[in-house]
């Protein structure tokens, strides 16, 4: 990934290839006052990142792309496949208390409902259980299905979509998780495996990785 925070250096190279490239590195250095030697780790950097371009005998000159883009281009090449979490998944004959108990024995934000055949047909949040419970009800007898939100009222991601579009759903929905599913068949009846999830937690940590230095393929 391309570094985030650039030298100053690197910045007035950027500058000097924008206003006069394409430029040759001798030029360069000589308007910085250093030898060519000095700035060969700078344009380095600045190419293999993709914010120069190098022609042989002709020289540096900027390719439009700045970190920014750069750091985006990055964010979409990072698949969700590569980065899901095991699902949290219950069925739909669980009752409100049963999935009280799986949600905190699994640490989780929310749950998964699903019928026969693993078909997804709701999600339960923590909020949702906890506002329910509160009322003068028996939990132990209710069937998760009452609270749940149904299909086909729930935000989905695909294995193949990639990090920026599951966190912009993440934003846009104001919710904690995303069910990562592919379409099935089961028994005649079309629907929606979940394989997967994906989380604010599961963001933040890529972000964390990325800031390591370490990359997605």
């Amino acid at each position: 990934m391309v570094p985030i925070r650039l030298t100053e250096r690197q910045e007035r190279i950027i500058e000097i290839v924008k206003e006069k490239g394409p430029i040759k590195g001798e030029d360069i250095a000589d308007i910085l006052g250093y030898v060519r030697s000095t700035l060969r780790p700078d344009l380095s950097i600045l190419t293999k990142a993709g914010i120069l371009g190098a022609r042989p005998r002709v020289g540096y000159y900027f390719t439009g792309k700045g970190v920014a883009s750069q750091v985006a281009e990055e964010i979409n090449k990072i698949m969700i496949k590569d980065i899901k979490a095991v699902p949290a998944v219950v069925s739909v004959e669980t009752t409100v208390y049963d999935a009280i108990v799986s949600l905190f024995m699994m640490d989780v934000g929310s749950l998964f409902v699903v019928s026969e055949g693993g078909l997804l047909e709701g999600v339960v949040s923590r909020k949702d259980l906890l506002k329910f419970s509160m009322g003068q009800v028996n939990i132990q007898e209710v069937p998760i299905t009452v609270v749940m939100t149904r299909m086909p009222n729930l935000i989905t991601v695909g294995p193949e979509d990639n990090l920026w579009s599951a966190a912009k759903k993440l934003i846009d929905h104001e919710i904690d998780s995303l069910p990562v599913v592919r379409p099935i068949t089961y028994r005649g009846q079309e629907g929606l495996e979940v394989i997967g999830r994906i989380t604010k937690t599961t963001i933040a940590r890529v972000f964390v990785e990325l800031g390591q230095g370490e990359e997605f393929k």
